[in-house]
């Protein structure tokens, strides 16, 4: 039987949610992490639940926080409510983390951290205060945490494994905050009205005397079983109301009915004790001292304080708590805009200047009665320090507030641009594109308006990435070239950018249109940016062809090589179009270079919102290399960073590792849906992509002739990238698809190219693809040099696939010995690799000229989950868990679970045998 000590006696209808909280504190104590939403509409329940967990967590440490509406544009104020009890284990952290955290929470001054390696450093630290004793962080009103907290903690929550902590959310219903949007996948509880038994039990303890049966009937009806609903509404109103039926909920909202009642609580208190609240509601961190002081200058005496405490609305004491969060808003909206002026001006005057200067200039702006230039000034200020502490969406709500309240109005459009740069570079183009609207009404200056014209371009490509832009660029472009000459000619270059992905989807003219204006665009800086020759090439290449635009190119991309160690913001910047004009090269040393340069900086960065992008295009390279595993694992790793961090997912890793690996069922599917979801953006550059995908898939498989078909649909468009490799799978299939005409014309297409490029790789796709319509002396020459130009490129696959080739050719020759040799070398390249498709042709073969091949054991990569495969290689490459967690955005505690589950599977004891058991992953 229940005790009434027991919490659960308050929580009457709530066995099975207090069952999940018992569990999931019972995980919590066990080591494996936990999370949990606690999902619902206002004033059924959660905080009661939360008050439950904290209650029947013995043995737990607990920590809090809680959103503020008023906070919401505040980064990491969330955050910072959270983690500062736990401050006295910042100096265990490892030092990038421990530097980002520290001046997210305003500790210490530097660049701006990215958020997400905030997040990390969070995730460590709850990780370390867990470690002597078990920790339950409960974030309530979540829907008002402000978006650089919410981001932060949906990040942690995803990444928690084996840490004893519950990390436990209540938020209210779907699409109401920045909080909630971030939370949607995680475990949810949906808490619901009380049953209708409960649910009548409940309002009969709240309603003294007798109640008419059918008015009971109704307001249980109406309030949905919801509980706060219940003991609130029939407060304030007479007996005779509620037996006569005049006390039932109108046609509002229950969240309305319910703070209306929180209203008239409020409404019946002294005015100075309305005033306490006010303050109390505007000021979200529960600052006892903060209060007082405001308090003082408001000239609020005690009394009012006891008054409030004793109407059961608020409890002050270590620090200041609402009994409910629909208090805090009701106190707030109840009060006039004059008022909640006044305590906004009195908080700002009670805030330490020198200790939080930029909340102090937040209540200032809230403070304000109209535009003041001092006021909009501070904000402005306000705005690089709140950069350096939230990074470029703090500055860019700072900067949005300084608009709104700068009087002059040249300066207004002036702040209005910025804000609009910032809130772009942020990730938020509506937003962007409402500030671009407000500083188009101001007296701009004629740099000013072409700044504005390139933003408004940037707007519409960030938003949908297809051929809308591309006008919209040149003409800004076109502006900017008697104002700036650097900044036109990165406008020509996103331009061209723009057109290279709207690739077969351009309007009228498309590439070449560009190319052509970009050529006509003034000379750039002396000595020229890299930026400056990527624009020359890429002109060239598209207005004069492959060949012109070779030489330029090149130069372009070994500018960027030598500047990747110096100006990490460039490679950043524009590796989106740096690395597919590497693989328009066939540049495989620089295709390396640049991703493991942006890899290695936006993790050191913490780069989220870069790292996803530089680690796809990074696994494409290690596939290159026949490292399928760290592919696959780099390609898991970049899914779990856009999913954490709610950004588009980078999906193109799949259907290329599909495709090699010959995925017969699987990789078209993949490859349709890349297609299908990239074209629907605009992104015309993908359909290309697809058909070469494809080709590549049905040229292991041997079925040519569908090979043959997918690579003609490839090499329609001249895009970047892929064309050049859809002419190389076009040579094999229809050379062996009995089409020479074709094969022919391909190849002379192919030879254009390749000759231009120079590289070993393409010279020896170049003597492989000749090879395949040779014959006699001729043919074995050309694939003994396609082999040895490629052994010394980093693209094994193409290596082990001219070892095929070459196998088959010789078996036809009848020269069966040496047929064997590249054969079996083929088979144990491809087959080490995963390329099982192109692997059973060769074994295929191998049988064919009566070698036996030996079944192939289970290998590491087999066993071993993407992730496992990449903790496991970084272990054996001597790195420690500490390093291998900040590596791959993972505390060291899963790590360490991680590689338990790896010895088990791998039948070793140590670190020291993986090496062995890993041999060839």
């Amino acid at each position: 039987m229940m005790s009434s000590t027991d919490p659960r006696h308050r929580l009457r209808g709530r066995r099975s949610e207090c069952d999940a909280l018992d569990r999931l504190v019972a995980g919590a104590k066990a080591g494996q992490s936990q999370v949990l939403v606690l999902r619902g509409e206002a004033g059924v329940g959660k905080s009661a639940l939360v008050e439950y967990l904290v209650e029947s967590a013995a043995g737990c440490q607990i920590a809090r926080a809680a959103g503020v509406e008023s906070e919401m544009e505040l980064s990491f104020a969330g955050l910072h409510q959270l983690c500062a009890p736990m401050m006295g284990y910042l100096g265990r952290l490892p030092g990038p983390q421990h530097d980002a955290l520290s001046i997210a929470f305003g500790l210490s001054t530097g660049s701006a951290p990215d958020r997400f390696l905030v997040g990390l450093a969070v995730l460590s630290l709850l990780a370390e205060v867990a470690e002597g004793q078990p920790l339950i962080c409960v974030v309530d009103d979540a829907q008002w945490l402000d978006r650089a907290s919410a981001q932060t903690l949906a990040f942690v929550a995803r990444r928690l494994l084996a840490e004893q902590v519950a990390l436990v959310f209540a938020v209210r219903g779907p699409g109401l905050g920045h909080g909630d949007d971030q939370l949607v996948g995680l475990p949810e509880l949906v808490v619901r009205g009380l049953r209708d038994g409960d649910a009548r039990a409940l309002l009969d303890s709240a309603v003294l005397g007798r109640l008419d049966e059918r008015v009971k009937d109704r307001i249980v009806a109406e309030t949905r079983g919801n509980p706060l609903a219940l003991l609130e509404l029939p407060r304030g109103l007479t007996a005779a109301e509620l037996a006569g039926g005049f006390g039932r909920p109108d046609a509002r909202p229950l969240e309305s009915q319910i703070e209306q009642s929180f209203l008239r609580r409020i409404g019946s208190l002294p005015i100075a004790t309305q005033q306490l609240l006010l303050a109390a509601a505007a000021e979200p961190l529960g600052d006892v001292l903060l209060l007082r002081r405001v308090a003082e200058r408001l000239a609020i005496g005690p009394e009012a304080t006891t008054a409030a405490e004793a109407a059961g609305l608020i409890e002050i004491g270590a620090r200041v708590r609402f009994h409910h969060p629909l208090v805090r808003s009701a106190a707030y909206r109840a009060a006039s805009p004059g008022d909640r002026q006044d305590v906004h001006r009195a908080l700002a005057e009670a805030t330490d200047p020198e200790s939080d200067p930029d909340r102090r200039a937040w209540h200032r702006a809230h403070a304000a009665m109209k535009p003041d230039e001092t006021v909009a000034g501070e904000l402005e200020r306000s705005a690089d320090r709140a950069q350096a502490r939230g990074g470029i969406a703090a500055a860019a709500a700072f900067l949005r507030r300084a608009t709104e309240l700068t009087p002059d109005l040249a300066r207004r459009g002036a702040r209005a641009l910025a804000a609009a740069h910032a809130n772009l570079e942020a990730g938020a183009p509506d937003a962007a594109l409402e500030l671009v609207v407000a500083a188009d009404m101001g007296p701009l200056d004629e740099l000013q308006r072409a700044q504005l014209a390139r933003l408004r371009a940037q707007v519409v490509f960030a938003r949908r990435r297809n051929s809308d832009a591309v006008p919209l660029l040149l003409r800004a472009a076109d502006r900017l070239e008697r104002l700036d000459a650097a900044q036109a000619r990165d406008a020509y270059l996103e331009a061209l950018g723009a057109a290279v992905f709207a690739g077969r989807l351009n309007g009228r003219g498309g590439l070449r249109e560009v190319a052509d204006a970009a050529r006509a665009a003034l000379p750039g800086p002396q000595p020229p940016r890299p930026m400056d020759v990527l624009l020359d090439g890429l002109a060239t290449r598209f207005a004069e062809g492959y060949v012109a635009g070779a030489a330029p190119l090149q130069r372009a991309l070994q500018a960027f090589r030598r500047d990747a160690g110096r100006n990490a913001d460039d490679i950043m910047r524009w590796l989106w179009l740096t690395w597919p004009v590497a693989g328009d090269m066939w540049d495989d040393e620089t295709w390396h270079e640049l991703t493991t340069h942006a890899v290695r900086t936006a993790r050191v960065a913490g780069a989220l919102n870069f790292l996803p992008l530089a680690l796809t295009y990074r696994a494409v390279v290690h596939m290159h290399a026949g490292e399928f595993a760290a592919a696959s694992a780099l390609s898991e790793e970049s899914d779990a960073i856009t999913e954490a961090t709610g950004t588009a997912p980078l999906r193109y890793g799949w259907p290329l590792l599909a495709a090699w690996r010959g995925e017969n069922v699987e990789a078209p599917a993949l490859i349709r849906a890349y297609v299908r979801e990239a074209t629907a953006r605009g992104e015309g550059r993908a359909i290309g992509l697809g058909d070469y995908l494809t080709a590549v898939l049905y040229n292991g498989l041997g079925r040519y002739h569908d090979a043959l078909a997918s690579a003609e649909r490839a090499c329609e468009h001249d895009g970047l990238g892929a064309y050049g490799f859809a002419l190389a799978e076009l040579v094999e299939a229809s050379a062996r698809g009995d089409a020479p005409e074709v094969a022919a014309t391909a190849l002379r297409r192919l030879e254009e190219r390749t000759t231009a490029s120079g590289t070993d790789w393409a010279l020896g796709i170049l003597a492989r693809s000749r090879a395949l319509l040779s014959d006699g002396r001729a043919a074995d020459l050309l694939y003994r040099e396609s082999i040895d130009r490629l052994e010394r490129t980093r693209v094994a696959v193409h290596l082990a696939r001219v070892h095929l080739v070459y196998g088959e050719w010789l078996r036809r020759e009848n020269r069966r010995r040496d047929a064997r040799e590249h054969l079996r070398t083929a088979y144990e390249m491809l087959d080490g690799f995963g390329a099982e498709a192109f692997a059973e042709r060769a074994r295929r073969e191998l049988l064919a000229t009566g070698e036996s091949v030996r079944q192939r054991a289970v290998e590491a990569r087999e066993v071993l989950t993407a992730q496992e495969t990449q903790i496991a290689r970084l272990a054996r490459d001597g790195m420690t868990n500490s390093q291998i967690g900040a590596e791959l955005f993972i505390s060291p505690r899963t790590v360490e679970w991680h590689l338990g589950k790896v010895f088990t599977k791998l039948d070793v004891s140590s670190r020291s045998k993986l090496r062995e058991a890993l041999a060839g992953v």
